[in-house]
C-alpha cells in the first residue's frame, strides 16, 4: 500500500482520542497532521472546555490544526418539524405494551458524515470530486485494548483506520497495547485527571451513573435532557408534522431511558451489575479509579460507537 496523504485523528475528546493527541504532540507517535472533531452540538460543556483546552495547551504548541465540524444541531434538529432528522436510538413503548428501539442514524449523520466531508477537503478532493484511486489519510481512532473488538476499517477508500494504542509498549500489566485504565493513569500524572465523556447530553446509551451524574453535577444540562426527552415522547417532530407526506408518525412512546419512564422518574439510583463490578475492590483493597467507577461505556466514538449497549 502507499504511504498516506494525511495522517489525521479522530478526536471525540474522550479519554482514549485525548491521549492520542498528547503522544502525537510529545513525539512518542508521528507528526499528525490534524485532527478532526465531529460536533453535534449538544455536547456536555465540559468536552467543549476540555477541547478548547486541548487546543491551547497540546495541539496548538505542537503545530496540529483541529478542525471543528458540523453537520448541524441533533436537539434542534430532532425538534423541528421542518427538518429531516436522522433518528436517535430512542427507548419504545409500543401501544401494544411492547418494547422497541428507534433505528440509531445520528452517528451517521451527525458525526461521520462532517468528518468525511473534512477528510475531502483535506485531501483536496471535496464532493462531488471522485478521490484517485490509491490515494488516503490515515485515521487514528482512540480503541484501548479492553475493547478491541470495536476495531473495524472504515470500510472507505479514502480513510485507512488506525488504532495507535493496541500496539503501544507500557501498559500496567505489561501486556501489549493500553487500556482504558492505562490511558486514566498517564492523562492524571500529567494534569489532565478530569477528562469528561465525550456524549450528547441526553444520549439514550447513557447508564445510570452518567445520569446520575448528569442530575448531580451539571443540574443545568440535566433539565435539559428532562425537556428535550418530555419533548420526544411522540417521536422527532417531523414524523408527526401534519400535512408531511413522508412523516411516519411514532405508534407508541418515546423516551430517553432503558425504564421507559420519563427522565425525570426514571430508576436511575439503582446500581447496574456493570456498574457494581466497577467498583469492586482490587487485590490491594483499593477502590478502582473514579472514572471507572461510573461504569458507563465511554462515550460517543464516530467510527465504533462504544455505547452500543446501555449499561
Amino acid at each position: 500500500m502507499t504511504a498516506p496523504s494525511l495522517r489525521l485523528l479522530s478526536l471525540g475528546a474522550g479519554v482514549q482520542s485525548t491521549m492520542l493527541l498528547m503522544l502525537a504532540a510529545e513525539g512518542r507517535l508521528p507528526k499528525l497532521d490534524g485532527a478532526i472533531f465531529s460536533d453535534t452540538g449538544w455536547e456536555p460543556r465540559a468536552v467543549y472546555e476540555h477541547l478548547d483546552r486541548l487546543e491551547r495547551e497540546v495541539a496548538e504548541p505542537a503545530g496540529i490544526p483541529i478542525y471543528r465540524v458540523s453537520a448541524g444541531n441533533i436537539r434542534r434538529d430532532a425538534l423541528d418539524p421542518a427538518h429531516r432528522f436522522a433518528s436517535m436510538p430512542l427507548f419504545i413503548k409500543n401501544a401494544d405494551g411492547g418494547d422497541g428501539m428507534t433505528r440509531r442514524q445520528c452517528t451517521a449523520e451527525y458525526k461521520l458524515k462532517p468528518i468525511k466531508a473534512q477528510v475531502r477537503q483535506l485531501l483536496g478532493y471535496p464532493h462531488p470530486k471522485p478521490v484517485p484511486r490509491g490515494m488516503y489519510a490515515e485515521q487514528w481512532i482512540g480503541i484501548s485494548r479492553d475493547e478491541f473488538g470495536r476495531a473495524k476499517d472504515s470500510g472507505i477508500n479514502y480513510l485507512k483506520s488506525i488504532f495507535p494504542l493496541l500496539d503501544m509498549k507500557g501498559s500496567a500489566d505489561g501486556r501489549e497495547g493500553w487500556t482504558r485504565d492505562d490511558c486514566l493513569r498517564y492523562l492524571r500524572a500529567n494534569g489532565w485527571q478530569s477528562t469528561p465523556k465525550s456524549a450528547c447530553i441526553g444520549c439514550p446509551f447513557h447508564g445510570n451513573a452518567q445520569w446520575r451524574q448528569l442530575r448531580d453535577q451539571q443540574p443545568a444540562e440535566w433539565a435539559d435532557a428532562v425537556d428535550f426527552d418530555h419533548s420526544i415522547r411522540a417521536g422527532n417532530a417531523r414524523g408527526n408534522a401534519r400535512g408531511n407526506a413522508r412523516g411516519k408518525p411514532l405508534l407508541g412512546e418515546a423516551y430517553l431511558h432503558r425504564s421507559r419512564l420519563p427522565l425525570d422518574q426514571a430508576p436511575i439510583d439503582r446500581v447496574t451489575a456493570h456498574e457494581w463490578g466497577k467498583q469492586q475492590t482490587d487485590i490491594f483493597g483499593q477502590i478502582a479509579d473514579a472514572e471507572l467507577e461510573r461504569g458507563d461505556p465511554d462515550g460517543c466514538s464516530p467510527w465504533a460507537c462504544r455505547s452500543g449497549t446501555a449499561a
